[in-house]
């Protein structure tokens, strides 16, 4: 089970550097709201494994949260995106 749990932070925590690397070099606000959705998802994976692996419910309402932002944030750059295409130039 040790194995098993270093092999998954090992994995997580490539995933959240290559994503952090995408936040931060873009190159365009779509690529960086995607992986910042992607960074949100792998931290609900984490405390989600976490739960399982120690038998308790107590990050549910951390989880609720996490989601709510992920999908405001993605709507709110949805949106300003939309509006920024349809300016006339």
């Amino acid at each position: 089970m040790n194995i098993l749990l270093g092999v998954i932070l090992v994995v997580f925590g490539i995933a959240a550097v290559l994503t952090l690397i995408r936040i931060v070099r873009g190159p365009s606000i779509l690529d960086r709201a995607v992986a910042s959705d992607v960074l949100l998802t792998e931290v609900m994976c984490v405390l989600g494994a976490e739960m399982a692996i120690n038998g308790h419910t107590r990050n549910i309402p951390v989880l609720l949260v996490i989601a709510m932002v992920g999908v405001f944030g993605s709507i709110a750059v949805a949106r300003f995106v939309a509006r920024r295409d349809n300016t006339p130039s």
